[in-house]
């Protein structure tokens, strides 16, 4: 019971260092609404080493390893899946509205765990599922069940774009490609570095 108690101890305390270094983060890299052109494919060619929560007009410079269309015209760019030294999976992008009005994020996407959901909208559904490992990787949680993702997302105007993350248990360091899904979106395989 001790041993249990002490692991339970250790994640609860890993998840609040998280926490309080990914709010002091996006605190740090808030910012407005950005702009780009419109991509129709999976994968771009774009080259840099952008994380993805920069929306400056500089955003061409970022690498992008998926594109998935979502509902109401909703875009999801990903633009980082990086492995943390605390033995986490960081995955950055950004949301942008392609469509011709202003769009609210589906509350569908924070998945259907009562615990995420009663801390209101948020990416909390994303999963990354390891093919060859057979095993799926779901959003980390804090001590109070908030997801460590983005949340309360406000709503987005046509051609608009708001900086987004999700943080994952890492896979084993040989898997280097997962399958990412998040509700109302299509699926994509997206590289993880690091």
């Amino acid at each position: 019971m001790n041993t249990q108690w002490t692991a339970r101890a250790r994640r609860t305390a890993v998840a609040v260092v998280v926490a309080v270094g990914l709010t002091v983060g996006a605190v740090g890299c808030s910012g407005g609404d950005g702009e780009d052109g419109k991509a129709e494919s999976s994968a771009t060619d774009s080259t840099g080493t952008g994380t993805g929560s920069d929306t400056s007009p500089q955003e061409g410079t970022s690498k992008t390893l998926a594109e998935v269309k979502g509902q109401d015209g909703l875009l999801l760019k990903i633009t980082s899946a990086s492995r943390d030294a605390g033995g986490f999976v960081t995955v950055s992008g950004e949301l942008k509205n392609d469509g011709a009005e202003s769009v609210r994020v589906s509350s569908r996407v924070s998945g259907d765990e009562t615990e995420v959901v009663r801390h209101g909208t948020s990416l909390g559904g994303a999963t990354l599922v390891d093919s060859a490992g057979k095993k799926r990787y779901y959003v980390l949680r804090d001590t109070e069940g908030r997801p460590l993702t983005t949340t309360d997302m406000p709503k987005i105007k046509p051609g608009a774009s708001i900086p987004v993350f999700m943080q994952f248990p890492s896979p084993p360091a040989s898997t280097e490609e997962v399958s990412f899904q998040l509700p109302t979106f299509a699926s994509a395989t997206i590289s993880i570095s690091g």
